[in-house]
C-alpha cells in the first residue's frame, strides 16, 4: 500500500537538528530515503519516518538513542528492510536508525564454534567471510537479511528443522536500552544458569525493547556430504504425510520444504526449472556420505508409501544452490506470475501431527475463496506460508484475502499452533497475538513499560499502543 502522511511527533524537528550537528550528511530527510526506510516488502501500509540517520558504531547508535530518549522521539531500527509484517513502518513518525553500515565481522572463534558480528552483517556476507574456516551459519530466512534484523524477528528458514532458529543460535548480545545504556547480555559459554535470560528476551522483540548492536552466534562445521533432492507427489496430502512420518521417525533431515502445484508452476517459470507440475518436496541431507545416503534412503521409502515418485538427486554445489535459491525466490515467482498485483505473505506454525489438517483445510479455503495464494512451507517444523496475491482491480479481493488470513490463523490457534512461525508480529499480526496469548499479554505490556516507559522503541509494534 502507499505511504501515508502522519503528524510529526513533538520535538522531532529539534531532534533532527541535533542529529545533523552530530552526524552531518549522514542524516537524511529526503522523501525517497524516508520511503525506503518506512516500507518493507509486505502489503502493509507504509508510514515514513521523519528522518533517517546512518550510524557506523555502537557508540554512535547510543548517541542517537540518548538524544531520542531526551526528546521522547520514536526510534525504529533498520537493517535491510526485508521484513514481512510492517516492522520498519513508522506510524508515529520519528527516526529510522539505519544500522547497515555496522557490517563488520568482529571475531571468529573457530575452536569454540562461534562468531561475533555487528548487526548490519548479512547472512550471505557472514558465510562468505567464514567459508575458509570450514564453518557455516545455517539460518537462512530466504532474503539476504541482516543478522541484527534476523535476531530482532527471531528468524528461521529452511535449515531450522535441523539447526533451529535464531533463538537457539544466539549466545550473547550487546544492546542499547531505551534510556541510552549500552549493555552486554549473555556470555560465549554454551550454557548458563546465572540470572534472567535477557538474551532470549531481546531475540524476537522486534526493536520494541532496545537496539541490538552486536551479536554472538553459534557456528557449525560444514558437513562432509550435503545432498539435495526433489520428490513429486500425486497429492498434497501425500507430501505432507511424508513430512510428518519423517520427523516422527527421528530422521535428522537438514531441510524438508513443501511447494504446492501453484508454487511449482511459478518457480519453474521464474527460476528456469523443470519440476513436474505436482505437489513437491525439496529435501537436503547432511552428514558423512554413508550417513546422508542412509537418511535419504529412509525418507525415499516413506515417500513411496505416500504416493511419492523417484527422488531427483543433486550433490553438485552449483545445482544445489540453484535449487534452494529457487525455493527462496518462491514469493517473487508468485509476484511475477501476477504483474501489477500486491503481495501479502503470511505464515502460521502448528504441531507437526496437525500439519496435514491445517494445510489441507487452508487449501480448500483458498479454492472456495477464489483467491490466488500459493502454499510453501518449512514443513519439517510445522511452519507453512501463503503468498497471497491481491488484485488491485477487484475491490472485493483484499477483503477476501484478509478473511483467508484470519481463518488460517484461527485454524492454527485451534490446533495448538501460533499466528506466526517466523514472519513476526510487527503491525500485521497484533490482533492475533492477543488471541494467542490472552492474559499473558498483560505481562508483555508490563515488560515493555518497564524497559521503555516513554514508548520510543518501535512504538505500535507487537503489543500496539501501551498508554
Amino acid at each position: 500500500m502507499a505511504a501515508t502522511a502522519q503528524a510529526k511527533p513533538p520535538h522531532v524537528d529539534t531532534t533532527i537538528a541535533e542529529l545533523r550537528r552530530l552526524f552531518g550528511d549522514r542524516v537524511s530527510t529526503a522523501h525517497a530515503v524516508r520511503e525506503q526506510h518506512g516500507k518493507d516488502i509486505s502489503f502493509h501500509e507504509a508510514h515514513l519516518p521523519d528522518a533517517v540517520v546512518f550510524v557506523e558504531s555502537a557508540e554512535e547508535a547510543q548517541q542517537v538513542v540518548q538524544l531520542c530518549a531526551r526528546h521522547k522521539t520514536p526510534i525504529i531500527a533498520f537493517g535491510t528492510g526485508t521484513s514481512l509484517e510492517g516492522h520498519i513502518s513508522a506510524p508515529n513518525g520519528g527516526i529510522s536508525l539505519d544500522l547497515s553500515r555496522m557490517n563488520k565481522v568482529l571475531a571468529v572463534n573457530e575452536a569454540d564454534l562461534d562468531v561475533v558480528v555487528q548487526p548490519g552483517v548479512t547472512r550471505k556476507q557472514l558465510n562468505e567471510y567464514i567459508r575458509a574456516t570450514g564453518l557455516f551459519f545455517p539460518i537462512d530466512p530466504g532474503a539476504d537479511a541482516s543478522i541484527g534484523g534476523m535476531t530482532s524477528t527471531r528468524a528461521s528458514g529452511t535449515n531450522a528443522v535441523r539447526y533451529g532458529t535464531m533463538r537457539e543460535n544466539v549466545l550473547a548480545l550487546q544492546v542499547i536500552t531505551a534510556d541510552g545504556r549500552l549493555l552486554r547480555l549473555g556470555r560465549r559459554s554454551r550454557k548458563s544458569s546465572a540470572g534472567y535470560d535477557l538474551v532470549k528476551l531481546f531475540i524476537g522483540s522486534e526493536g520494541t525493547l532496545g537496539i541490538i548492536t552486536e551479536i554472538t552466534l553459534r557456528l557449525y562445521g560444514i558437513p562432509e556430504s550435503m545432498v539435495s533432492a526433489t520428490c513429486a507427489f500425486d497429492t498434497l496430502e501425500g507430501a505432507v504425510n511424508t513430512v510428518i512420518q519423517t520427523i516422527q521417525s527421528g530422521i535428522p533431515v537438514a531441510r524438508i520444504e513443501l511447494m504446492d502445484t501453484e508454487t511449482v508452476d511459478t518457480v519453474n517459470k521464474y527460476s528456469k526449472l523443470s519440476l513436474p507440475l505436482k505437489s513437491t518436496l525439496m529435501l537436503e541431507f547432511h552428514g558423512t556420505e554413508a550417513g546422508a545416503r542412509e537418511q535419504a534412503e529412509m525418507v525415499q521409502a516413506i515417500a513411496e508409501e505416500h504416493g511419492g515418485g523417484h527422488f531427483a538427486w543433486t550433490g553438485q554445489a552449483e545445482e544445489r544452490t540453484k535449487m534452494w535459491q529457487a525455493r527462496h525466490d518462491a514469493a517473487w515467482a508468485a509476484k511475477a506470475a501476477k504483474p501489477g498485483w500486491g503481495m501479502w505473505a503470511t505464515d502460521v506454525c502448528v504441531p507437526i501431527s496437525r500439519l496435514a489438517e491445517c494445510i489441507l483445510e487452508t487449501q480448500k479455503d483458498i479454492v472456495a475463496s477464489g483467491l490466488y495464494a500459493p502454499i510453501v512451507g518449512h514443513v519439517g517444523d510445522g511452519n507453512f506460508h501463503l503468498t497471497m496475491m491481491v488484485n488491485p482491480d477487484d475491490p472485493t479481493y483484499l477483503g477476501r484475502a484478509e478473511g483467508l488470513n484470519d481463518r488460517m490463523v484461527a485454524r492454527a490457534l485451534a490446533l495448538g499452533g501460533t499466528c506466526t512461525g517466523e514472519h513476526g508480529v510487527g503491525l500485521g499480526k497484533i490482533k492475533f497475538l492477543y488471541e494467542e496469548h490472552g492474559e499473558a499479554m498483560s505481562l508483555m505490556r508490563s515488560i515493555k513499560k518497564a524497559l521503555d516507559p516513554d514508548n520510543i522503541m518501535n512504538p505500535g509494534k507487537i503489543i500496539g499502543p501501551i498508554n
